[in-house]
């Protein structure tokens, strides 16, 4: 008998307010609500709310908790400040990517400084049990899976701060860019932080799982005049997409490395030792390696997974994600493409239904929000 799927804590509101749930990584979660592209512009113009506590979340604790973090992660955390978070990736011995991941130094109110790592929802126990193979008795710490505990709630847009301010205690306009800290919201204690995956301001609270339906519903009342929506994973894919933000499972894998992946920024290889981090050095100096590009495609047939990209007639390769950008009103796509056929502008086609479609190799994102 197959799992049963695994289920939020917003799941009954989910299942009440129209969400059209599928399975995703063994969670019941909500593609949409009402269209893609009606999410997909709320947070471009005004704000969406997303569910992620499908993602996975770990807390590591103790005096050993960051120098053992860094003998798994590709980029250090024991020179992290409280209040930081890093994007890292999680390699194997031959540097191909486990999964890409956030990883938060949390100074706790108690006195208590502590790690926590979230993985995607895919990932979450492969990359338990590597934790788990990798353990290392010197090092002093615990690790404790806090996924079903907590629930996970992302506020994106450009109203997103204002409207989450009206809950959270700390000043998050105040606050940088991939920094959190625990404070109060709404009379609970929980973990607010200037992230997201939608290429749009905004931040992410995770909460006691049993307060998430008062916190969304609170979310909602308060941008409600303002056109605030729940959005399901359907626009949260073709937010990213347009922000250019690789997918584990789509451009990233266990057949990828970081620098193919244009994650250069995400391994720190000076002075270390970390799994996989000798293969990474040899890598990174290797030519004639696929890269990741994002291409253009000229008419309104967007690309999709796996299709084919050639150069004249050669097959150079394929597709990974593809979409109509609803915010730019044109087919946009990312490839991994052979290093020759690679540079901005190269001229390209690909493969749709058995008819080829002229693209164009273009910078990436996509997409970037105005500046402030």
């Amino acid at each position: 008998m197959a799992d049963a799927l695994k289920q939020t804590a917003l799941h009954d509101w989910h299942a009440a307010n129209g969400g059209r749930l599928v399975d995703f990584a063994g969670w019941k979660m909500p593609i949409q609500y009402t269209t893609i592209t009606a999410e997909h512009l709320a947070a471009r113009k005004a704000a969406a709310l997303f569910d992620v506590s499908h993602m996975g979340r770990f807390r590591f604790e103790g005096p050993g908790a960051g120098a053992f973090l860094d003998t798994l992660l590709t980029r250090r955390v024991t020179d992290m400040k409280a209040g930081q978070i890093r994007y890292s990736l999680v390699c194997n011995e031959q540097g191909n990517i486990l999964d890409d991941v956030l990883v938060y130094r949390v100074d706790d109110p108690a006195g208590l400084d502590y790690f926590a790592l979230v993985v995607n929802a895919s990932n979450r126990s492969k990359i338990a049990a590597w934790i788990q193979q990798h353990h290392d008795p010197a090092y002093d710490y615990t690790m404790a899976d806090q996924t079903e505990a907590t629930a996970m709630i992302a506020v994106q847009g450009p109203l997103a701060l204002d409207i989450a301010q009206s809950v959270v205690v700390a000043d998050l306009l105040a606050m940088p860019y991939y920094h959190g800290q625990i404070t109060e919201i709404g009379e609970r204690q929980g973990l607010a932080s200037r992230t997201g995956y939608t290429g749009e301001d905004g931040c992410e609270l995770v909460v006691p799982s049993e307060y998430a339906v008062e916190l969304w519903e609170h979310l909602l009342r308060e941008g409600e005049s303002e056109g605030v929506l729940p959005a399901g994973l359907g626009a949260r894919d073709t937010l990213r997409l347009e922000a250019a933000m690789p997918l584990y499972g789509h451009e990233l894998s266990e057949e990828i490395n970081p620098y193919q992946a244009g994650l250069k920024f995400a391994v720190n290889l000076k002075d270390r030792k970390f799994v996989g981090r000798d293969a990474l050095a040899q890598i990174r100096t290797a030519g004639n390696q696929p890269q990741r590009v994002g291409i253009e495609l000229v008419g309104r047939r967007a690309p999709r997974e796996g299709y084919v990209v050639y150069l004249g007639d050669e097959e150079v390769g394929y597709v990974t994600s593809g979409v109509f950008s609803p915010t730019l009103e044109k087919a946009i796509g990312m490839a991994y493409v052979a290093e020759f056929a690679s540079q901005l502008g190269t001229e390209l086609s690909v493969d749709i239904r058995g008819q080829r479609a002229l693209a164009r190799v273009v910078a990436m994102p996509f997409y970037q929000r105005p500046a402030n």
